[in-house]
């Protein structure tokens, strides 16, 4: 979805929306390019936005939280279609991509994902079958801000890669646990079995049990 006919966007930071999340009784993370910033620990490059994720089942608590500001949803999602999300709708299970910013003449600032979960497990949109515990979506900076686990958010990244998202995958691979890339991997082999970060993620496990 193009941002330029739909107003300007000026991302917040990570600390940002964490003191607005700050106390609230549902999870929560930084997704996007900066999860993997948090990950890396250093800025890789300019972002045109700052993407949280939050399950379905919380969806509601976080338009309550969030009634002073201006939300819309993008309906159908990906066409470029926004309309306003009042606070007492329920969003229908295809609506997934909410923007958001604080009054109606501020520029767009948070970009919420709303994903699935069965109980503990966090279910991706794409495949019922990619799973993780909830336990383990996501880890927690030292400032407190809790961001997703870089491989799941690569997992994401992975559908349509764009320069922005090779470069993150280039930062991180490096970084990645074996028990990391090995998820990484799996999720890949179910959704996108000839994509061409297998073959790096392989040598890197091969390298780390032999």
């Amino acid at each position: 979805m193009s941002s330029n006919s739909l107003g300007a966007w000026r991302p917040a930071l990570p600390q940002e929306i964490a003191e607005v999340f700050q106390g609230v009784d549902f999870p929560w993370w930084i997704a996007g390019g900066y999860a993997i910033e948090l990950a890396v620990g250093r800025e890789l490059r300019p972002h045109a936005d700052l993407d949280v994720l939050v399950l379905r089942r919380d969806h509601q608590l976080v338009r309550r939280l969030l009634a002073d500001w201006d939300l819309y949803v993008a309906d159908p999602p990906g066409v470029g279609q926004l309309r306003p999300w009042p606070v007492d709708e329920v969003l229908q299970r295809h609506l997934h991509d909410v923007w958001c910013r604080r009054t109606p003449d501020s520029p767009w600032s948070v970009q919420l994902m709303l994903d699935e979960a069965e109980g503990d497990e966090w279910v991706s949109r794409r495949c019922p079958r990619v799973r993780r515990s909830l336990s383990q979506l996501g880890r927690v900076t030292a400032a407190g801000v809790p961001y997703l686990a870089p491989e799941v958010q690569l997992f994401y990244k992975a559908k349509q890669t764009r320069e922005k998202d090779e470069i993150d995958f280039d930062a991180m691979l490096p970084l990645l646990e074996p028990a990391e890339r090995a998820w990484l991997l799996q999720a890949l082999d179910a959704t996108a079995p000839e994509h061409p970060w297998k073959s790096r993620l392989l040598p890197s496990i091969e390298g780390q049990l032999s």
